[in-house]
C-alpha cells in the first residue's frame, strides 16, 4: 500500500481503523457500540468514516446475510510505522532527538517497554554520529543561520 494514503487518514477515520486492527473483523453496529463511550457521533458519521476507508483501500467490506463486515487491509503496526515515518518528515532531521524524549517523556511506559527502548538506543549507539545533518533548505530552521 501506498505510504501517502496513511498519512491522508483523518483523526477520526483513526478512530475507525483502531477497533477494526482490534476486531479484525467487524460490523459498523459493532464500532458505533465502542465508539459510543468515547464520541457523540451519529450512526450515519460512522458509516461515512466507514465507506471512506473503504474508498482509500484500507478496509473490505463484504456481506453476510444483511450485515456488511469491515476487516483491515493494512496492518496496525505497518499503518503506525508509517505514521510516525510522516511525523518525522515534518521536523528537521537534528530535532529527531529532541522529538523523541519529548515522546516518551509525555507518555506512560511500562518496564518491558523501557527495557526494549534502552536495547534499541544501545544498538543505535554503534552507528551513532557526532552530529546529524540537517535536511531543511534555508529558512526552514535555524541551522543555517550563521
Amino acid at each position: 500500500m501506498d505510504a501517502s494514503v496513511i498519512e491522508k487518514i483523518t483523526d477520526a477515520e483513526w478512530e475507525i481503523m483502531r477497533i477494526v486492527w482490534t476486531k479484525r473483523k467487524t460490523t459498523s453496529s459493532e464500532i458505533i457500540d465502542v465508539l459510543d463511550h468515547k464520541t457523540e457521533w451519529k450512526p450515519s458519521t460512522v458509516k461515512t468514516l466507514l465507506a471512506r476507508l473503504v474508498e482509500k483501500g484500507l478496509l473490505k467490506t463484504s456481506k453476510e446475510g444483511n450485515k456488511y463486515i469491515y476487516t483491515p487491509l493494512v496492518e496496525e503496526n505497518i499503518s503506525i510505522k508509517q505514521a510516525a515515518e510522516h511525523l518525522l518528515t515534518k521536523v528537521c532531521n537534528k530535532k529527531t532527538g529532541d522529538l523523541l524524549e519529548l515522546i516518551i517523556a509525555e507518555r506512560e511506559l511500562s518496564f518491558d517497554d523501557i527495557d526494549a527502548i534502552e536495547a534499541l538506543l544501545e544498538e543505535k549507539r554503534k552507528t551513532a554520529v557526532e552530529s546529524v545533518p540537517c535536511n531543511c533548505v534555508p529558512g526552514q530552521c535555524k541551522c543555517h543561520e550563521k
